[in-house]
């Protein structure tokens, strides 16, 4: 399927309005594109990944804690709210509405339900995540790859609410 670039950063538009977790399109690639050449290798998403695990463990146990993780995403979601020109209402209900999904993704991600996310859990989740970002399968995740992410999800969501 061929994608033109209208249409590309159109779904990227969609996708970015929708301040939400960092595995959506244009921010999966703004978060991970280490060398910023427009795309993200699995090896850059792996190093981005185990940089952002040191940096949530904030007091370096080797684990995240539901109150390290929640935290942690927390201050990037006030970053993303205070670029967001939406009204102040609707930050209000962003904000609520994530800080619930962080909560319930810590205890799904949790898998042995000790209270402890490991690396090895934090791993799994990105695994999923590039996975479902790489449209293609080549291994890069592209603008192309996170648009048509993005027309899938859209599509599904519609589909949902019919």
């Amino acid at each position: 399927m061929k994608i033109h670039l209208p249409l590309a950063v159109a779904l990227l538009g969609i996708a970015g309005t929708a301040v939400a977790a960092p595995h959506e399109g244009s921010a999966f690639i703004h978060d991970y594109d280490a060398d910023h050449d427009g795309q993200v290798t699995r090896a850059e998403f792996d190093a981005g990944r185990v940089a952002r695990f040191k940096a949530t463990d904030a007091n370096g146990d080797g684990w995240l804690s539901e109150e390290e993780y929640v935290g942690e995403y927390h201050a990037r979601l006030e970053q993303q709210l205070a670029a967001s020109d939406r009204s102040e209402d609707k930050k209000t209900e962003e904000r609520q509405r994530q800080m619930r999904q962080a909560h319930v993704r810590f205890g799904v991600l949790d898998k042995d339900k000790d209270g402890k996310m490991t690396q090895a859990e934090y791993d799994a989740s990105g695994a999923r995540a590039f996975a479902e970002q790489d449209n293609d399968k080549d291994g890069i995740v592209t603008a192309a790859d996170a648009a048509a992410t993005a027309a899938r999800q859209l599509a599904a969501r519609e589909k949902a609410d019919r």
